[in-house]
Formats: C-alpha cells, sequence, structure tokens
C-alpha cells in the first residue's frame, strides 16, 4: 500500500512540476503587457512625441529641398 502512495504521489508531483514549468500562455500575456506599456508612455509623453516627428519631418524637407531644388 505505501508503494503505490509513493507512485501517485510520484505522479501528483511531475504532473504539477510539468504544469508549473508550462509557458504556452505567457507568450501572449507578455505581449499584451508590452503593448500596454507603449500606449501608456505614448499618451505621457504625446506632445514631446509630436514635437519632435514634427522637427525630424521638417529636417527631411529642408534636406530634400536641398537635393530636389525645383519641387
Amino acid at each position: 500500500m505505501i508503494g503505490v502512495r509513493g507512485q501517485v504521489s510520484e505522479v501528483v508531483k511531475n504532473k504539477a512540476t510539468a504544469l508549473w514549468k508550462e509557458e504556452d500562455g505567457l507568450g501572449t500575456l507578455e505581449l499584451i503587457l508590452i503593448i500596454g506599456v507603449i500606449i501608456i508612455i505614448a499618451l505621457i509623453f504625446k506632445n514631446e512625441i509630436t514635437r519632435l516627428i514634427t522637427s525630424l519631418l521638417t529636417k527631411v524637407d529642408t534636406k530634400s529641398n536641398e537635393f530636389f531644388p525645383g519641387k
């Protein structure tokens, strides 16, 4: 009887270990958390990001006018 009990506890232990190590759902959760953090950062720094992009596009426009002056 003790041998069977030991085998059952070993099977339960192995199943619990396998369940703990299973990482199938972690990829999705991590992806959702990363997207959430990026959205929050974008909302916090919205004005700074807008100014940076406007500045970069202005510089690109100026440089492109140097290469293509007639357009």
